[in-house]
């Protein structure tokens, strides 16, 4: 059955949010809100999808070369539209704080699309600056998701 007060809460997300977008899943039901050019919002919803047993592989992060190369500091993105994840689950802490020293291949963070769990690498080596997404919330792609401050 279709949660009309969901799709409602959705549109008004979209629209409050600067966001194009965002897909759930609740009960079985996929519900897909994208903000169409020119600003408006539509809505659909889709049969109920089989549940995804396993987690991909870590997933490459592609990184975004800073616009003023004296602050030295390099993006990590999010691959795919999804929700980001801090920790491998509420009870763990997370991969990582600002101040912390990463390698390059290091797992950041989790962005889950689809059931799926994929681990966000780090493509370079150096310091976590700033955290720029809350734990929990949606993501697109190509969307910053770390700063990180090269060695």
């Amino acid at each position: 059955m279709v949660n009309f007060d969901l799709i409602k809460k959705l549109i008004q997300i979209v629209k409050d949010e600067n966001i194009s977008g965002l897909v759930i899943e609740e009960g079985g039901t996929k519900y897909e809100i994208r903000k169409e050019f020119g600003g408006t919002v539509s809505a659909s919803t889709s049969a109920p999808i089989p549940a995804a047993t396993s987690s991909q592989p870590a997933v490459a992060v592609k990184k975004e070369e800073p616009k003023n190369e004296d602050d030295g500091l390099v993006a990590i993105t999010s691959p795919m539209v999804g929700t980001f994840y801090k920790s491998p689950s509420p009870d763990s802490p997370p991969f990582v704080n600002v101040g912390d020293q990463v390698a390059s291949g290091k797992v950041v963070c989790i962005v889950e699309a689809m059931k799926l769990f994929n681990e966000i690498e780090s493509e370079i080596s150096g310091k976590i600056v700033k955290i720029l997404v809350e734990n929990g919330k949606p993501v697109e792609y190509g969307q910053k998701l770390m700063l990180v401050k090269k060695d």
